[in-house]
Parts: structure tokens; sequence; C-alpha cells
């Protein structure tokens, strides 16, 4: 009984080993799907201007 336990522990620890890297790659994939779809916000014209006039208008309000 103990052997058929111990090889039962063995394959469920196994599997689980699988699910985890999948799991990995999947999130890998979306972080770096995220990350694309962030750059290009950021690269936008749109958000440059607003960035741009922040910046301007935190260095006027200094000197």
């Amino acid at each position: 009984m103990r052997k058929l336990v111990t090889l039962w522990r063995r394959c469920r620890d196994y599997g689980d080993r699988g699910m985890s890297t999948a799991e990995y790659a999947v999130g890998t994939v979306a972080a770096a799907a995220f990350a694309g779809l962030l750059f290009k916000i950021v690269t936008s014209p749109e958000v440059r201007r607003m960035l741009l006039a922040i910046i301007h208008r935190a260095l006027s309000l200094v000197g």
C-alpha cells in the first residue's frame, strides 16, 4: 500500500511541473503583450504632447 501511495504522489507532483511551466509561459506572453501595448500608448503623439506640457508647466513654475 505504501508503494502505491508513493507512486501516486510522484505522478501527482510530476504532473504539476508541466502545468506551472505552461502557466509561466502564458504569463510571460501576456506581460510582453501588455508591455508592447503600453509602449505604443506612451510613444503616441498625443501622450507625448501631454507629457511635454506637464514638464513645461512644472519647469515654468520653478523658474
